[in-house]
C-alpha cells in the first residue's frame, strides 16, 4: 500500500492543481504536437496512475523512477507520484542502460516507471538502501557536463515556497501559456511546469525531438499562445538563426538562465521580442533560482549580464582565494543559502557532501551551498559570472579559466558555438582545445579566430588546437555542452 505524504506543505503544489482541476476542468492545462489536455482530463490520467502505484510493493517513502520525456503521459505520471506523497526520480531522458542503473542504485529507485510499463522485481524485497530524506517529493539531476549526474532531493515545502515567488514575479495564473523547452529532471521544470499548473496555467510543451530545430521553436511560438519563455542561451541562438524577421509581441517575459548568454544574441532578443521584459536568472539545481537582474531592452550589457540581486529569503557570500569573506568589490567563489534548495545529494560521496554545509565563518544557521562558480563584484555591487574553480586549469604556468575564452569566441561575428577545454600535452601538460561551430553561410579559419582571441587574452590563453564543426556541439540534457563526449578523441 503506498502510503500519503504526513507532511502538510508537502504536496501543497500538486494539490492546488488537483483543486483547479476540481473547478475547471475544461480549462487547457497541457498544449503538445497541436493537441490540448485539459485540467479534468490530466487529473484522471493522474488518478488512473496512482491506481497503478497502489499495487506496486512499494516500502514507504521509496522514490520510483519516471524518464524525463516531456510528453502529457509523463506528466500525469508524475502528477500521479505527488499526489501519493511517492518521491519521484527523474532521470534524464537517453541516459545509457548503465548509467541509468547507477543511478537508480544511488536513488534506491527499484521501479522504473513510464506512462505504460513498469520495471522492477516483482515481489515484496528488502527496503532499498537508500533512502529520500522525508517530505522529498522530486529528485531532481544535476546536468551532468563534468561526470555523472548527481541526485538532488527537494521537498514540496521547498517547491511550494519557489511556486509562490515565480507566480508573483512573472504573473503566471489562471490561462497564462509558459513555455516548456527544458527537459523535466531539469530545475527549470519547476516554474516552466509545476509552478504553472499549480496556478492553473497552461504549459507548451516543446517536442524533445524538435527541441534543437530552431526553424520547429519559430513555429511553436507563431502558433501558440505563449507568455513566458524560459530557456538556456542554446535556445535563443538557435530561434535567432531560424527566425528571419519573425517576431513573437505576445510574449511577456523572457528569462535567460543556465548559463551565460553571449551579449550578441541578447542585444537581439528585443527585436523577437519587443513587447517582453528580459530577465537574467542565476542558480543551480541544487539551489534553484539564487539571484535576477532584469535586462534594460534599449541597453544590453556589452560584457557578460549581471547575475542580479538576491530573491527574497536568498543570502549570498563570496569567499576569496585566501579563504576571507568578501565585504566590497572583488572576485571569490559564490556560496549561497536558498528557501528553495536542496538539503544534499542523494547518496552522496565525500567530495560532493562538502558542497553543502554551515555557513562558513559560522555567523548563521542556515545551510549553504558552495556553487563552485567564481564572481566578481564591483564597486556598485554588482556580481558577475567570471568562470568555474572545477574548469580552470595551468596551461604553461599560467592560470587560465576555458569559459572566459568561450565568450571571447562567441562575441566573433562569425562564430555559432563554442566550447573550449583543456587537453593533455606532453610539453605543456595541457593546452587549450577550441571547438567551434561557424555561424550558417560562414567560414572561419583557426588563424582569423587566434588573431581575434589575441585582442583580448593573454597568450596562454589562446587555444592550441582548432576544431572546426558542420554540427551542432553535443549538449546534456540540461542544453550545455557535453564537455565529456566534446573531449573524447574523434
Amino acid at each position: 500500500m503506498t502510503e500519503q505524504s504526513t507532511e502538510p506543505r508537502a504536496a501543497r503544489p500538486v494539490r492546488a492543481f488537483a483543486e483547479h482541476a476540481a473547478r475547471t476542468p475544461d480549462a487547457a492545462a497541457v498544449r503538445y504536437r497541436d493537441r490540448t489536455t485539459c485540467y479534468g482530463e490530466l487529473l484522471t490520467r493522474a488518478d488512473e496512475h496512482r491506481a497503478r502505484l497502489e499495487r506496486l510493493p512499494l516500502h514507504p517513502g521509496e522514490a520510483v523512477a519516471v524518464p524525463a520525456v516531456s510528453t502529457p503521459g509523463t506528466l500525469a505520471l508524475v502528477l500521479a507520484c505527488l499526489l501519493s506523497g511517492r518521491p519521484v526520480l527523474l532521470p534524464p531522458a537517453g541516459l545509457p542502460p548503465a548509467g541509468l542503473r547507477r543511478l537508480r542504485e544511488n536513488s534506491g529507485c527499484r521501479y522504473l516507471l513510464t506512462p505504460r510499463t513498469v520495471d522492477g522485481p516483482g515481489g515484496r524485497a528488502a527496503p532499498p538502501a537508500v533512502k529520500p530524506p522525508p517530505g522529498t517529493a522530486v529528485l531532481l539531476t544535476t546536468s551532468g557536463s563534468t561526470g555523472t549526474p548527481k541526485t538532488v532531493p527537494l521537498s514540496g515545502d521547498a517547491m511550494g515556497r519557489f511556486g509562490d515567488w515565480a507566480a508573483a514575479r512573472f504573473g503566471i495564473g489562471p490561462g497564462t501559456g509558459v513555455l516548456s523547452h527544458a527537459p523535466l529532471n531539469f530545475d527549470l521544470s519547476l516554474l516552466d511546469v509545476w509552478t504553472t499548473l499549480g496556478r492553473g496555467g497552461r504549459v507548451v510543451l516543446c517536442d524533445s525531438v524538435h527541441a534543437a530545430d530552431g526553424r520547429h521553436l519559430a513555429g511553436l511560438l507563431g502558433r501558440e499562445e505563449v507568455h513566458l519563455v524560459q530557456a538556456v542561451p542554446m535556445f535563443h541562438r538557435l530561434l535567432l538563426e531560424a527566425a528571419g524577421g519573425a517576431r513573437f509581441p505576445g510574449v511577456r517575459h523572457v528569462i535567460v538562465t543556465g548559463e551565460a548568454i553571449p551579449p550578441r544574441d541578447l542585444a537581439a532578443l528585443p527585436r523577437l521580442f519587443p513587447a517582453a521584459r528580459l530577465h537574467n536568472v542565476y542558480g543551480c539545481t541544487e539551489t534553484n533560482d539564487s539571484l535576477l537582474h532584469e535586462i534594460d531592452p534599449a541597453d544590453p550589457p556589452d560584457e557578460p549580464v549581471p547575475l542580479g540581486t538576491p530573491l527574497p529569503g536568498v543570502r549570498v557570500l563570496i569567499r576569496t582565494p585566501d579563504g576571507r569573506p568578501l565585504s566590497g568589490p572583488g572576485s571569490g567563489e559564490l556560496y549561497v543559502s536558498t528557501p528553495f534548495q536542496s538539503e544534499g545529494y542523494l547518496g552522496a560521496t565525500a567530495h560532493d557532501a562538502a558542497r553543502f554545509g554551515p555557513h562558513p565563518f559560522g555567523a548563521d544557521r542556515r545551510r549553504w551551498y558552495r556553487t563552485g562558480d567564481l564572481v566578481e563584484r564591483d564597486e556598485r555591487g554588482v556580481l558577475r559570472l567570471r568562470g568555474r574553480d572545477d574548469f580552470q586549469v595551468k596551461v604553461r604556468g599560467t592560470r587560465v579559466d576555458p569559459q572566459t575564452v568561450e565568450r571571447v569566441l562567441l562575441d566573433h561575428p562569425e562564430v555559432g558555438e563554442a566550447a573550449v577545454l583543456a587537453v593533455p600535452d606532453p610539453i605543456a601538460g595541457h593546452v587549450l582545445l577550441a571547438v567551434v561551430r561557424p555561424r550558417p553561410g560562414c567560414r572561419p579559419n583557426s588563424l582569423l579566430l587566434r588573431t581575434h582571441c589575441a585582442r583580448s587574452l593573454v597568450p596562454a590563453s589562446i587555444p592550441g588546437r582548432w576544431r572546426l564543426v558542420d554540427d551542432p556541439l553535443p549538449r546534456t540534457s540540461t542544453g550545455k555542452v557535453d564537455r565529456k563526449l566534446l573531449g573524447r578523441p574523434s
